[in-house]
């Protein structure tokens, strides 16, 4: 696959309210594999090397906590992205490709 240096980055940004605190970290988590999800799905792979930009702030006239989510992507294309993890640096890391039911008895 061709390098990827000077290909243009773009922003996917994700905002909304929490209401309870201790359920902040889990749905950080969940807004992050949703966001990829959505670049992947639109052919783009994940930055991997620009992390994510979690920001929160509690409101004290809502008492609720907003949060705004941005991931980073490079457009590879829709059937590129179902086959890698995403670009560190120049860099394209592939997924790892399970091993067949067949090749995991031939070890057993």
């Amino acid at each position: 696959m061709q390098s990827q240096h000077h290909k243009p980055i773009k922003r996917f940004g994700l905002e909304g309210n929490i209401h309870d605190e201790a359920a902040i970290g889990r749905l950080k988590q969940e807004y992050v594999r949703l966001l990829k999800s959505e670049m992947i799905l639109t052919g783009y792979a994940p930055r991997l090397d620009i992390d994510p930009d979690f920001t929160i702030f509690y409101n004290h006239e809502k008492e609720i906590f907003e949060f705004q989510l941005s991931l980073y992507g490079t457009y590879l294309g829709k059937n590129k992205t179902q086959w890698i993890t995403g670009i560190d640096g120049t860099k394209v890391v592939p997924t790892h490709k399970n091993k067949s039911k067949e090749s995991l008895q031939d070890q057993a």
